[in-house]
């Protein structure tokens, strides 16, 4: 089997039947009975004998805590309707309503599900018209229309789909060789997902994936399926990077100026602007003295060296974030180097089972194969990784240990990750002080741990906690005025999450920038897409959109981009004769909007009292992550209502 999203494997029918045969003594029990509900639509299955346990962490939960004879009541039944449904084709539920879905999916995860969950997995199974890829002859499109969308990676890719799906004119302007964004640009050692890869994939667009959580390269290859599958390459001016957009409030339309890779220049014309450079494209460098001129090899972890040779070397690495956690504990493995991690504060990491773990073949037969079933490990996944924990991030004012944790809920997942660090360093409790954060859980993005604690405890491994006051020549100076002698330097600082659009000059209305009108507060806008004095122009992965309480990225993608084209096709049908159009953000909608947002996270854990993360702004406003919930962002973006925009046509001037 391959990753390629368009090459799931076809097999004959008798081929077919083995493999299931073969592979249903391996199924996901949960899943499986959502396949069944589906192909049967006998409500037997949604009785309380069939009630799944709890999952507990990040299991999957195979068995669902049914009794044996139970589990093999639902894998024969699912034998039955499965081989049924590859003769006939026949699905007796095809689209269940909300209720039944929210149904569906309590008996799945067992536990209460909110109702307004309903409408959201029925648009992730693809019963939602609005999420149908083919959307042609429901935009009555102007004639010389063109949308320029700025990144081919998720976001990017997500909006070139829509708008073809539309017929909507566009061309994506990317500044790699490639589709796949920081897919394409990050290539370290270790690189790989920390949320699980099938749901960190398109719902339009299954994944045979190898692991649980991939790889760089493996996700990278999906991604550029993705843009085959699609015919999505002759839409894309690769090795080109926007340098400036400007609204023309004459013309109603952005001019976009552009330079590719040999240094020509060209201007587009676009009615609509779009940017999907995303969140985390713009690496950070800190400002310690001496780094630009360390002697030895110094780069960013998004620029990792070909055939960099760390073997017998002295290597430091400042940072321990994502993507030190990742890089460390892989290139500790190598012969006869020598580690210094360089670490200003501590980071929570959770256990991860499910390490470089294989899915094993049977398992990616039924992922690939069975109806429903991969869009119901999804929907599984996406609950256990994304809403599940929210009410746990609420600050609780009566708790008695605020130095240490927010609510009961959040003192046991602190009491969970010590006693797991603890384990971790086996012999080595003397480091304990050093890698146990003074700060309660969740509190800055919370880590999937790579074997980080247990790195640690290595002997050619080195922990240097505190700043770093300068650098001299080829030794890093610790607080204590030590000097550490490296051959090579990583700089894992990560990007500049908080100054968002920092990569192209955007000039709105007035011939006032992006810059300019988010000096004061930092980074705000509508949903997260749309800000205003900036019209017929959206931003995905936005201000207060990240997902810091766990999640799909991709997912958020799609629904953001659901929202610019419900927006784009009201606009359209507002449109009398073709005329050009302008839409712009209420600014009162686009305030009341953003005092909603942090009224939020002032009771939320990344406003909580001796915090620090890069969510927030040097003035405190939380400015990266959400505050909600994930279907409460999906209701609000999918009603896409008009009337919190202001329109003008041509003949309205």
């Amino acid at each position: 089997m391959t990753n390629d999203p368009h090459n799931i494997p076809v097999l004959s029918n008798d081929e077919w039947t083995a493999q299931l045969k073969a592979s249903l003594p391996s199924a996901n029990i949960p899943t499986l009975l959502m396949t069944l509900i589906h192909l049967t639509g006998d409500r037997k299955w949604l009785t309380e004998t069939y009630q799944c346990s709890r999952v507990r962490g990040i299991d999957d939960n195979d068995p669902g805590g049914l009794p044996e004879g139970v589990q093999k009541e639902i894998r024969d039944a699912a034998f039955e309707a499965l081989v049924e449904w590859k003769k006939s084709g026949t699905v007796k539920l095809q689209a269940p309503g909300f209720e039944t879905l929210v149904e569906m999916l309590k008996l799945n995860v067992g536990e209460d599900i909110p109702q307004s969950y309903g409408p959201m997995i029925s648009s992730w199974l693809g019963f939602d018209e609005d999420m149908v890829i083919d959307q042609k002859g429901r935009f009555k499109i102007p004639d010389g229309f063109k949308v320029v969308v700025i990144g081919a990676g998720v976001a990017g890719l997500a909006s070139a789909i829509r708008l073809q799906g539309a017929g909507i004119p566009f061309v994506v302007v990317e500044k790699n060789a490639e589709v796949g964004g920081t897919w394409y640009e990050n290539h370290y050692p270790g690189c790989g997902v920390d949320t699980p890869n099938h749901i960190y994939s398109y719902s339009f667009a299954k994944g045979d994936w190898s692991k649980y959580f991939a790889l760089q390269e493996e996700i990278q290859k999906y991604f550029e399926g993705v843009a085959d599958k699609f015919n999505l390459r002759q839409y894309i001016r690769f090795n080109t990077k926007v340098e400036a957009a400007r609204y023309d409030e004459a013309t109603m339309t952005w001019v976009v100026d552009t330079k590719n890779k040999d240094g020509e220049t060209d201007r587009l014309i676009a009615n609509v602007l779009l940017s999907a450079v995303g969140l985390l494209n713009v690496p950070k460098m800190p400002q310690i003295p001496g780094l630009d001129k360390f002697k030895g090899v110094c780069f960013h972890s998004t620029q990792w060296p070909e055939g960099l040779d760390l073997k017998g070397r002295r290597v430091g690495v400042i940072g321990n974030g994502a993507t030190s956690m990742q890089i460390v504990p892989e290139i500790s493995k190598i012969e006869g180097i020598q580690l210094t991690v360089f670490q200003r504060s501590k980071q929570w990491a959770a256990p991860f089972e499910k390490f470089r773990l294989e899915v094993p073949q049977e398992k990616r037969f039924l992922l690939s194969q069975l109806p429903f079933y991969q869009e119901w490990y999804r929907q599984r996944l996406a609950y256990i990784f994304n809403d599940r924990i929210h009410k746990s991030l609420q600050i609780d004012p009566q708790w008695p240990h605020p130095e240490r944790s927010i609510n009961r809920t959040n003192e046991r997942h602190r009491e969970h990750f010590v006693d797991y660090i603890k384990a971790e360093l086996g012999a080595r409790q003397d480091l304990l002080p050093d890698v146990t954060p003074d700060y309660p859980p969740f509190g800055k993005r919370m880590l999937m741990d790579n074997g980080w604690f247990r790195t640690m405890a290595k002997a050619n491994v080195r922990l240097v906690t505190g700043g770093i006051p300068e650098i001299r020549g080829n030794a890093v100076i610790d607080e204590k005025g030590n000097a550490h002698e490296l051959d090579v330097l990583i700089v894992c600082t990560g990007f500049d999450a908080i100054n968002m659009l920092a990569s192209f000059n955007l000039v709105g209305k007035g011939g006032r920038s992006i810059r300019e009108v988010w000096a004061d507060k930092g980074a705000e806008a509508y949903l997260g897409v749309a800000a205003p004095g900036f019209p017929n122009f959206f931003m995905l992965a936005g201000p207060n959109t990240a997902l810091g309480h766990g999640g799909s990225v991709v997912a958020l993608m799609e629904t953001q981009v659901a929202y610019v084209m419900n927006i784009l096709r009201q606009a359209m049908d507002k449109t009398p004769g073709g005329q050009r159009f302008e839409f712009d953000v209420l600014k009162d909608c686009h305030d009341n909007y953003n005092a909603r947002v942090q009224a939020a996270h002032g009771e939320m854990i990344w406003t909580h009292k001796g915090m620090s993360n890069w969510y927030r702004n040097a003035a405190g406003r939380v400015i990266a992550t959400t505050p909600w919930r994930n279907d409460y962002y999906w209701h609000m973006a999918r009603k896409a209502d008009f009337d919190d925009y202001v329109f003008r046509t041509e003949a309205t001037v």
